[in-house]
């Protein structure tokens, strides 16, 4: 496995770094050898993991045109906050991914990546707690759905996972967002449209085998999605948080949103490190 390390490779994030005393952020191309490319990957670092603490980590994922940097754009506070609560941030660039293994390009398998490949590479690298309940993946729209497909389809790997404005149910928006592409047209695939939505992964998991926390605003396309959602999680019994907020589908409702599915997760991994395990 190659890879290559840059250390806050752009000024402005560097400039916020240094007059902060924030984190540390790392970004890296890291070889995926089941699509034998390189993915960039952006690493909040706080200051406990380089003093050698295991800390958990949160895989936090963009959104349909995002990259690594995505949320680091969204939330610059972000390395204060992994400082804050000993949290190490994974941001890796999925492309217009959806996170799955896509079954027609070959050079578009990013939840064996996110799931396996980068997983054990920063498990590896990193002073990190290697244990599913030191483990947490979440993200906004099409990296809402990622948070979910992840969490729900390897919970071994994940603890918790979250989802904000996510695109829980793809099938009512078969022409958007180039899906067609990855999953042919849906008039034609219906099995395979069924098969790469969160909406049809529920009998996977019980109550009790991940924390789940899901948000969504009231003015967002995705409202009716999510809505469904949380009521088929309520119909099997499985436990989750649901949070319903003014905003739409934008930057200014992610930065907020974030906070709260921040907090979720940092009572997620306290529960695991106050228990001493």
């Amino acid at each position: 496995m190659t890879i290559k390390r840059i250390i806050v490779c752009s000024l402005g994030i560097l400039s916020f770094a240094l007059n902060t005393m924030a984190a540390r952020i790392d970004t890296l191309s890291v070889e995926s050898p089941k699509m034998k490319k390189e993915i960039k990957v952006a690493v909040i670092v706080p200051d406990q993991a380089l003093e050698g603490e295991k800390c958990p980590t949160l895989y936090l994922l963009h959104g349909y045109g995002g990259n690594s940097l995505t949320w680091l754009g969204i939330k610059p506070e972000l390395p204060q906050m992994a400082d804050r609560d000993g949290i190490i941030v994974v941001c890796p660039d999925g492309k217009n991914s959806w996170y799955w293994d896509s079954p027609t390009h070959a050079d578009s398998q990013y939840e064996t990546f996110v799931s396996s490949e980068l997983v054990k590479y920063i498990d590896t690298h990193y002073s990190t707690i290697k244990d599913r309940k030191g483990r947490a993946v979440t993200g906004l729209s099409m990296g809402g759905h990622g948070g979910m497909w992840l969490s729900i389809r390897h919970k071994d790997v994940f603890g918790a996972g979250g989802s904000t404005s996510g695109g829980v149910d793809i099938r009512p928006f078969p022409h958007e967002w180039k899906m067609k592409e990855q999953l042919g047209e849906l008039s034609k695939n219906r099995q395979r449209w069924d098969e790469h939505t969160v909406m049809t992964q529920l009998d996977k998991i019980q109550n009790g085998d991940l924390a789940l926390i899901i948000d969504c605003g009231t003015g967002d396309f995705f409202l009716e999605v999510n809505q469904k959602f949380h009521e088929e999680l309520e119909k099997r019994g499985i436990f989750h948080d649901f949070i319903l907020r003014p905003g739409k589908h934008s930057s200014t409702y992610w930065n907020n949103s974030i906070d709260y599915q921040w907090l979720f997760f940092k009572k997620f991994f306290d529960g695991y490190r106050n228990n001493g395990e």
